[in-house]
């Protein structure tokens, strides 16, 4: 599964895992899948970001806060305006 090679540590976007998937213009879907999907999968949802590194989820059951706890206990820095630095952070597949 795609989200699960998305390794530790390190971020990646929703339209970057809709690319991988197929999908280019999927990004909406792939945060709805990790809405829905994450606990029943052990999928690493707080590994997924915005493309802009903004941390942009409004879920009440998957909050910024604790996306944002969640990354910083894997060692990505997070500002105190829920951005990641993509550059020293992101996962590109490579």
């Amino acid at each position: 599964m795609l989200i699960k090679d998305i390794p530790y540590g390190r971020v990646t976007t929703y339209g970057y895992i809709a690319v991988l998937a197929g999908l280019p213009r999927g990004a909406r879907l792939v945060g709805g899948i990790l809405h829905f999907n994450s606990e029943k999968h052990s999928l690493p949802w707080q590994r997924v970001i915005n493309r802009i590194g903004y941390i942009s989820t409004s879920c009440e059951d998957h909050t910024k806060i604790a996306q944002k706890y969640l990354l910083e206990s894997e060692g990505v820095e997070v500002s105190q305006e829920f951005i990641v630095d993509l550059k020293k952070y992101g996962w590109f597949g490579e």
